[in-house]
């Protein structure tokens, strides 16, 4: 029997995916020594049902564009290729399926880790993940005697990711835009040019 594949699992809705998502993606890859890092593009968060997100093969395409130059990231479909509600027990699902004989680490924020109890079947989100690779920001307290005590038996998968301070959101870039502010250098590149390409995140000027 050969040594097992680490695979991990980075979710969201990426609009857009940002420096802060490279990142905290390379710190997880080297961290939790995984073979690839499968980028889930969502198309539409549960959470996010009623906001204005940018159109999918527009998110597809800056996703690819911003993980296209390093091949230990993959771009996955796994979200895309079903019906929704996109909850994160069903990707794991999709992902133990086509990985059965895999490790699989789920990466997320120490703001996830904290809400996870009142996501939707968070044991059972749990019982699919080998491991929970948990990006920790300097400064960051998490309580995980609570959590333990919500989802008994979470301590022992939570692997901490040990990222630098980045305070950078795609909402934050989305205002930037918006405002016509400068934010060239919260994005790769060839995001970039995609966003100035197709004028995302821009609201009609005000005529005064």
């Amino acid at each position: 029997m050969t040594n097992k594949e680490h695979i991990g699992v980075f979710g969201g809705t990426f609009d857009p995916p940002h420096i802060g998502h490279q990142i905290l993606g390379m710190e997880a890859y080297d961290e939790l020594q995984l073979d690839q890092l499968y980028w889930v593009l969502t198309p539409q968060p549960p959470h996010k049902l009623g906001k204005k997100i940018t159109p999918l093969d527009i998110r597809i395409e800056m996703v690819q564009a911003a993980i296209n130059e390093d091949r230990f990231f993959k771009f996955s479909s796994a979200d895309i290729d079903r019906p929704g509600p996109h909850y994160v027990v069903d990707t794991m699902h999709a992902f133990r399926s086509q990985f059965p004989y895999a490790e699989l680490s789920f990466i997320m924020g120490g703001d996830s880790l904290h809400d996870l109890p009142a996501w939707h079947a968070p044991r059972e989100f749990v019982d699919e993940c080998d491991r929970l690779g948990v990006m920790h920001r300097p400064g960051e307290v998490i309580d995980l005697a609570v959590i333990e005590s919500e989802i008994p038996g979470i301590s022992r998968k939570i692997h901490f990711i040990e990222a630098p301070l980045l305070e950078i959101s795609s909402k934050q870039i989305r205002n930037l835009v918006s405002e016509r502010k400068p934010f060239r250098y919260y994005l790769p590149e060839a995001v970039y040019e995609i966003v100035l390409r197709d004028r995302l995140y821009l609201e009609p000027e005000n005529n005064h």
